[in-house]
């Protein structure tokens, strides 16, 4: 099932359909969330044996703040316990943690655990698992221009330079899942010639044969980039 020859560097997921999954299971949303939560530490597992150098998920839009405050609360302890629990294994698997977005207006304690994680899986090389916190791709549009504004060169580029994801190889694929088919404001400079792959699974049941699945596709694509 771990076959490598796919070609796609970094992939992306919009982990979507955690309180459908829920729902449909008569259970609290934060039961949807918790099953999320294990199928990210799964495919996190499986994507370096598929050859995957970096993974970019969608953990907490901007938006997401409008969600009812319980929610919000019980995604950040979530989150907080994901990166307690898993920064060993992160370790042992050579997986190098990086965050994008504005995650240093998150709560104090929630920044102090993320910049220990930052640390000290700084020196792994295996695989880079990017989490998008407090992210917005608007808004990071906004802050690269701002950033090559400031060095006098506004170009292609420029932004790209400046871009959270610029030490990263560029997207080759992006996943969404629950069946909804749109972008929600996520790595939207980066997509411009990513593959898209949209599947009705929802998250939580998301598993490695389905992301092998997605890159088997990716495969059999002909990616021209505008040319013929």
């Amino acid at each position: 099932m771990t076959t490598k020859n796919h070609g796609a560097r970094h992939v992306a997921i919009i982990m979507d359909g955690n309180g459908r999954w829920a729902k449909k299971r008569l259970l609290p949303r934060v039961a949807g969330h918790k099953a999320g939560v294990e199928a990210v530490r799964n495919i996190v597992r499986a994507a370096g044996d598929m050859g995957i150098e970096a993974m970019t998920l969608y953990a907490f839009s901007s938006e997401n703040w409008k969600r009812p405050e319980d929610e919000v609360n019980d995604l950040m302890g979530l989150m907080k316990r994901f990166i307690l629990s898993d920064l060993d294994e992160f370790a042992a698997n050579d997986v190098k943690l990086k965050v994008i977005g504005n995650w240093r207006a998150l709560a104090s304690d929630v920044v102090a655990l993320i910049e220990n994680a930052l640390e000290r899986t700084s020196g792994n090389k295996r695989t880079t698992l990017a989490v998008a916190l407090n992210y917005g791709a608007q808004d990071e549009l906004v802050r690269a221009a701002q950033a090559a504004a400031a060095t006098g060169e506004i170009s292609e580029a420029a932004i790209a330079a400046h871009l959270d994801t610029a030490d990263m190889p560029p997207l080759d694929l992006l996943i969404r899942t629950s069946g909804e088919v749109r972008l929600s404001n996520f790595l939207l400079w980066q997509s411009a010639y990513a593959e898209l792959y949209f599947t009705d699974i929802l998250w939580p049941d998301f598993k490695p044969a389905d992301l092998q699945a997605a890159l088997d596709h990716f495969a059999r694509r002909d990616r021209r980039y505008g040319g013929l």
